[in-house]
């Protein structure tokens, strides 16, 4: 789905700062950025496609059962991060990987998820409210929606002060606005007036369906006939990601009810390690946005305001420690207990359990250490 003229870029594909009247409302937005801001913009988006690499690379080698590559996605990722408070909920869909290491997990948590070695993740209260992945399409927006209501019933948002109001964010691809659970959850954020904000990825493509046989109009308009405003932005584009979110999320902790924006952005590689994007889209539309790359944009941005080769390298050693890092520890994981598999189903030790994890372990043993 192509740009629309309200579409809100904030950084041309060339990285000049635009000042057109679509961009000018969110333009102090970034004016309040700090140049150390900016720089960790860049060092978020850098280290991201590094580890992200690494881990499409530990996938093809048989260390993960599956990896789904974040490549292209950054900007959209790393600026919608950076513009939540820490007071606020982020539930993601499968891929949000940069957002997650924003939050502070632990990076080696998604590998052990991907790798089959954890039975559902992390603990969202020790992550800075990062929820956990969710693989079935669209769930998590009803999962943020019942959240956002009880902010709403706990009086914990619309109080006037922002650093302590609360707000949700949900993470969504295209594909998944065709399932039935993102139309229900805009039915009840529109209905009890949440405050939370629907962010949706578009990458141009659900596995193999491309988003223009998906939906006749731009996403963003869904959201309105259920009467949330939407509006679209240049997802490649870093700082426009930051400033639109950063005002939507103010405005829905502020009582002003859910808002929904849309990401205009491109999956450079395959949905997962098990696709193969060769098989159903053209170089020409793969290299066209990948003329459009978002660190690319940013770097250019960066060094027009002065930054010089040596951040740049700085950041590329980071980036290349924090992967090989990823590698060690990953390489690292040893094989859980089968007992894992029992001890978190229920809060409190029950019964049926203690029998089923006794029956698992006395069939294992009955190969006696033969495979």
């Amino acid at each position: 789905m192509a740009e629309t003229v309200q579409t809100v870029q904030l950084l041309s594909a060339d990285g000049v700062l635009q000042t057109d009247d679509t961009a000018a409302e969110y333009l102090p937005y970034v004016d309040a950025l700090s140049d150390d801001d900016l720089r960790q913009f860049h060092r978020d988006m850098v280290i991201t496609r590094r580890f992200d690499l690494e881990a499409t690379n530990l996938q093809r080698q048989g260390q993960l059962a599956l990896w789904p590559p974040s490549h292209g996605q950054e900007a959209a990722q790393v600026g919608s991060a950076r513009a939540t408070r820490a007071q606020d909920h982020i539930f993601p869909s499968y891929r949000e990987h940069s957002v997650g290491m924003i939050r502070g997990l632990d990076i080696l948590d998604i590998i052990t998820l991907m790798r089959g070695v954890s039975n559902g993740g992390w603990n969202p209260k020790t992550n800075n409210n990062f929820h956990l992945y969710t693989l079935v399409l669209g769930s998590q927006a009803l999962h943020a929606t019942g959240y956002a209501m009880g902010i709403n019933f706990d009086g914990d948002t619309a109080t006037g002060d922002p650093e302590t109001d609360q707000a949700v964010i949900v993470y969504f691809g295209d594909g998944a606005t065709s399932q039935g659970d993102v139309s229900e959850a805009f039915v009840f954020a529109a209905s009890f007036q949440t405050p939370q904000v629907f962010f949706l990825q578009n990458n141009h493509w659900a596995i193999s369906v491309p988003v223009s046989v998906q939906s006749r109009i731009p996403l963003y308009l869904r959201s309105q006939g259920f009467g949330i405003p939407g509006v679209q932005i240049d997802g490649n584009d870093v700082l426009a990601s930051y400033a639109v979110t950063r005002k939507n999320l103010d405005e829905a902790r502020s009582g002003s009810g859910p808002r929904m924006i849309e990401a205009l952005t491109y999956r450079v590689g395959a949905h997962t390690t098990s696709d193969d994007p060769s098989k159903y889209r053209g170089d020409i539309e793969l290299q066209g946005w990948i003329a459009r790359d978002p660190i690319t944009r940013f770097e250019a941005y960066l060094r027009s305001r002065g930054e010089g080769d040596g951040f740049f390298a700085e950041v590329a050693t980071e980036a290349q420690d924090f992967s090989a890092d990823l590698r060690r520890r990953t390489l690292a994981l040893a094989t859980p207990s089968t007992e894992k598999l029992f001890n978190h189903v229920y809060s409190e030790p029950h019964p049926v359990m203690d029998v089923q994890k006794q029956w698992l372990l006395d069939y294992e043993a009955s190969f006696g250490g033969n495979e």
